[in-house]
């Protein structure tokens, strides 16, 4: 027998979510916190172009794209557009967000001066996902300012986690770094999955094979990190033999040309352009 002590905090949410962009992201949020126990009732979407999924839940009660007097108090406000669409959307919002709602942003390189610009005075917190939330296996970076209270943290950690894993941190500067690391990262392992597929390609392989071999072994070593208590280090030195093949090439990824410092300077290029685009 399930119990309100069983449902998730979701399931028993007072007030309304508004989801501003119905786009991937902001759908595949909207889908976990429907499969968390959210009512589509208790959701407003504002989204000028629905996809038939966003037009079926209006059918069963989400609010699309209703007026502010429509939606009633908002607990929480996700910001889900792309960055170039803020300067128009922010506005639109204001008439949305009262004193106890906390807004959410995952728009990239908008901070939370620009956020608190287009909203005085309101609790805000800026978001970074990345794009493996779609299954549910994102990170999500999030940075709360000073008026966001700890009930209002609990509701978007809530939030958040809808779509994976959540880390806090309290300094801003660092967003750049995440946007580097874990926004843009699952790019760096889809070029790793297709070097190891032309690599095989050149050491003979058929293309095809070649490129299932490389596709499901880096999905399976991703997940075995993923349920693995062990740390990737540990992992690697498991599957590596003294003098063996792996050490062969591993000799050559970690040499002092290799891996590490072109991943190095990758981040540090994708840091230095968050920055610039951030203003």
């Amino acid at each position: 027998m399930t119990t309100s002590q069983d449902k998730h905090p979701l399931a028993e949410l007072s007030g309304t979510i508004l989801l501003a962009g119905a786009g991937k992201m902001g759908s595949a949020m909207l889908e976990g916190w429907l499969a968390l126990g959210l009512a589509p009732r208790k959701v407003a979407a504002i989204e000028p172009q629905p996809t038939s999924e966003i037009a079926a839940l209006a059918a069963r009660g989400l609010r699309l794209n209703p007026t502010a007097e429509a939606t009633g108090e908002v607990a929480a406000a996700v910001v889900a557009v792309k960055p170039q669409a803020a300067p128009e959307v922010m506005p639109a919002l204001v008439p949305f967000v009262g004193g106890a709602t906390v807004v959410v942003s995952i728009m990239a390189g908008r901070t939370l001066r620009f956020l608190d610009d287009a909203l005085p005075g309101a609790a805000l917190v800026r978001a970074m996902p990345n794009t493996p939330a779609a299954i549910g296996r994102g990170i999500t970076v999030a940075v709360p300012n000073a008026r966001v209270s700890d009930a209002q943290r609990a509701l978007v950690d809530a939030l958040l986690s809808a779509v994976g894993a959540v880390e806090w941190v309290a300094d801003e500067a660092l967003m750049d770094a995440v946007t580097a690391l874990s926004g843009s990262g699952p790019a760096y392992v889809f070029l790793l999955a297709e070097a190891m597929a032309q690599a095989g390609t050149a050491a003979g392989l058929p293309p095809a094979l070649a490129a299932t071999l490389a596709r499901v072994t880096v999905a399976g070593a991703g997940e075995l990190l993923h349920r693995s208590a062990l740390d990737a280090a540990t992992l690697r030195h498991n599957v590596t033999s003294p003098g063996g093949t792996t050490a062969a090439a591993l000799d050559v990824l970690m040499a002092d040309d290799g891996l590490a410092p072109l991943m190095t300077k990758a981040i540090a290029a994708a840091t230095r352009r968050s920055r610039e685009l951030a203003g």
